[in-house]
């Protein structure tokens, strides 16, 4: 029972990552370009037109972008919450038209099922009209997505505990913004509770969730300017190692790409 995960490309100027099982093709997010999200997916092998949907955390540009173009060259349905399609609705000029069958409405903390996987959409701490993170589950395994996450909590915890994979945000390096050159307003923004994650409380929330059955945690939505992958997966490292989590032998720690496709994770 293959159970796949892929990131596309993960980052502040562009998110699409890719689920799949036997019977199911998803798309979580389309913030990069049609012609992109296309490349990757050939890549993979997998045809644009067995895609089944794409889901929308929320409606920033960077998670966006590519799905209206992508849901009408293919026939793709895009599932996102009702006050995440008003948002998106707003903004016409960069999702355009969408069929009215292709817009799918979803509610969080309420799992809906395609085929052999069910989803479940839990409420995320972000500066948006109703953000989304994800869970995944095909047979007895779980994969998780918390990004764009301003603080972590029990509520994120405990949604994402129980997985065998994880993509967790690990956005930034906090000095590398306290000092860089970002204008006060957006560094107090990413700092504050509906910003973004940093690369310390991203290992100490690994350190609190982990178990036996955890076997790979790819650390995505880094910041260009305010960290580097090679920082960010120390700063993780660390932390895990810290508390006496074997890294690359038990757990599998990666990053990312801001540009390039990852390799495909089996589950």
């Amino acid at each position: 029972m293959a159970f796949n995960f892929c990131s596309i490309t993960s980052g502040s100027s562009g998110n699409c990552l890719y689920i799949g099982t036997p019977k199911v093709n998803l798309l979580i997010d389309a913030g990069i370009s049609g012609k992109r999200i296309q490349n990757g997916l050939e890549q993979m092998n997998v045809n644009p037109k067995d895609l089944d949907g794409i889901l929308i955390t929320h409606e920033h540009s960077d998670h966006i972008k590519g799905a209206g173009i992508l849901s009408r060259r293919f026939d793709i349905p895009i599932f996102a919450t009702a006050s995440t399609w008003d948002a998106m609705d707003e903004m016409e000029s960069m999702i355009g038209k969408i069929k009215p069958d292709h817009r799918q409405v979803i509610e969080k903390d309420k799992d809906f099922i395609i085929d052999d996987l069910i989803i479940h959409p839990y409420s995320i701490p972000h500066d948006a009209a109703d953000p989304v993170g994800y869970t995944f589950v095909h047979g007895d395994k779980k994969i998780s997505i918390a990004t764009d996450l301003g603080h972590m909590n029990d509520y994120v915890k405990n949604n994402i505990r129980e997985s065998n994979l994880i993509l967790l945000e690990s956005n930034h390096d906090i000095d590398m913004l306290k000092s860089g050159s970002y204008p006060y307003y957006l560094k107090r923004r990413i700092l504050g509770d509906k910003g973004h994650l940093c690369n310390e409380i991203a290992g100490k929330t690994l350190v609190e969730i982990f178990h036996d059955k955890l076997k790979t945690v790819i650390l995505g939505h880094l910041s260009k300017e305010n960290n580097y992958p090679d920082l960010a997966y120390m700063s993780v490292k660390n932390e895990l190692m810290g508390a006496g989590i074997e890294v690359d032998g038990r757990l599998e720690l990666t990053v990312a790409s801001r540009e390039e496709i990852s390799k495909i994770f089996e589950v």
